[in-house]
């Protein structure tokens, strides 16, 4: 009788459930078993498919790294494909798609990882950045503008990106903005979520900037330091380690100015040591932060900066010029190569050391090769992205109509694959790692997902104001706030 259960959980396990989850043909055939314990009355006595379905119970944090621990036969349940991927779909929906890039070399484990940590940390969170603020806690005007410009309203990005003429703003270093400041005592906020057992605690910045907040940066590794970015002209560095709220290191400064810029600060990148902001004055300043934060250099552009990434050495610029360049941060002249794969400004821009993605306000995503030096691929939309993420074999990005878009990155070819209404307005950020998919909007929305298609939203966050921007590392989301503050979301200690 046992043996006929044994060899009906066999068929069950390695038959008929692959096939049903469409999962990978090269993992359904069944590999040989670790042979059984000769002690008959230990776990390892077993069938392999029974401790296999027991494992199925446990933590993926438990299989990975504490089963390995215990024994070396157990250990092999981590490395187990088939079961991880079982493990997924009881995880997202029955009608998903995961993952929605290629499957072959999918680290399943870390996928199933982040997504059980997801799902304990977010889910119930809904609406835990609403909150209501005391009577003249929020009480600033704007008194002046940019360049003549009336400020836009609560981090309005539809005005600021399609309304703005750019190049005129880029030359606003000569005005002042003008907004009443608010006392840092009174900024500095700790918000407790409703349920004391959350994993999570919400936290809002001491008071830093005096305009919008445009971008934010998780620096330093164990969520140590936070860089942020403002209509204000600044840069600031933040601490997150010091006490319960974090606190202001300091305002980075440029070599002749009170101010980092002499125009906005857009976009924020990073690698190692190295921190490069992005300005509409037309400039990128490089910072070493193993050095506190001290200027390494100033690179000056055509036209305002509107996206950075960093690879290494080299920095790479979107402009409102239409260009897209590439600069060697060691070298005397810092200018690499200048690429014309646009019609209209560059918005957004993902890379590594072989592809270069970019987004435009033409409609279009380029994919270009830097290896070969060329361009591989231009895919037309009918819409314009504002936010790229590139993860290896899948591209996630956000545009101007509340879309979300996911693309098949595989054998140097861009594959649109689907898109999916997430937001009402701009999605101004996404992150998305194997298990884990964070969006957020000018709709005054943070909506934190499964990245499977259609994504599986676990927690809708929603905000006073437009939010600008986000960065997610280890399990901590940092988002840029209309509001002029930076605020946190990270485990409790």
């Amino acid at each position: 009788m046992f043996a006929n259960f044994t060899l009906s959980f066999r068929r069950v396990h390695f038959d008929i459930l692959p096939h049903r989850l469409n999962l990978e043909p090269s993992v359904i055939a069944m590999e040989t078993s670790p042979s059984p314990s000769s002690n008959g009355t230990g776990l390892l006595s077993l069938p392999w498919e029974i401790v296999t379905q027991i494992a199925s119970h446990l933590p993926a944090q438990c299989v990975i790294n504490v089963l390995p621990q215990v024994c070396q036969t157990l250990g092999k349940l981590s490395e187990d494909r088939l079961a991880w991927q079982l493990r997924a779909h009881k995880l997202l929906s029955p009608a998903a798609s995961f993952p929605v890039g290629p499957k072959e070399g999918f680290d399943w484990s870390k996928a199933c990882l982040e997504m059980e940590q997801l799902i304990g940390c977010w889910t119930g969170l809904e609406n835990q950045a609403e909150r209501q603020e005391t009577a003249g806690e929020r009480q600033e005007e704007a008194v002046g503008g940019v360049n003549g410009e009336a400020p836009a309203a609560e981090g309005n990005l539809v005005e600021m990106q399609l309304d703005v003429d750019l190049s005129g703003a880029a030359e606003a270093g000569e005005e002042n903005v003008q907004v009443q400041s608010q006392d840092a005592s009174d900024s500095s906020q700790l918000i407790e979520s409703s349920s004391t057992s959350s994993p999570l605690e919400h936290v809002i910045l001491p008071s830093g900037h005096i305009a919008d907040v445009n971008c934010v940066l998780l620096l330093g590794g164990e969520e140590a330091l936070c860089a942020s970015g403002s209509r204000d002209r600044n840069v600031n560095l933040w601490d997150l380690r010091e006490g319960p709220r974090g606190k202001l290191m300091h305002t980075l400064a440029g070599r002749g100015t009170i101010s980092t810029h002499r125009g906005w600060v857009w976009c924020l990148a990073s690698s190692g040591p190295l921190l490069a902001s992005g300005s509409f004055d037309s400039t990128i300043r490089l910072w070493d932060l193993e050095a506190g934060g001290a200027e390494q250099r100033l690179i000056q552009s055509k036209a305002a900066v509107l996206c950075l990434s960093c690879e290494r050495d080299m920095v790479l610029a979107g402009s409102h010029d239409q260009k897209l360049s590439i600069f060697d941060t060691r070298a005397a002249d810092p200018l690499v190569k200048s690429l014309r794969l646009h019609s209209d400004a560059v918005l957004c821009l993902a890379s590594d050391d072989q592809y270069i993605l970019s987004g435009s306000k033409d409609q279009t995503v380029a994919l270009f090769d830097r290896r070969a030096g060329k361009l591989l691929q231009k895919v037309k939309l009918s819409s314009y992205l504002l936010s790229l993420f590139y993860s290896t074999r899948e591209v996630w990005a956000g545009d101007n109509r509340g879309l979300v878009h996911t693309f098949s990155m595989h054998n140097s070819s861009l594959t649109p694959i689907s898109q999916f209404n997430i937001h009402r307005s701009l999605v101004t950020g996404v992150h998305y790692s194997p298990g884990a998919l964070y969006t957020c909007s000018s709709d005054r929305t943070i909506k934190v997902h499964l990245p499977c298609a259609p994504p599986k939203t676990l927690c809708t966050l929603h905000h006073q104001a437009g939010v600008n921007g986000l960065s997610v590392e280890g399990g901590t989301l940092a988002i840029a706030s209309g509001d002029m503050n930076v605020e946190i979301w990270r485990h409790r200690c």
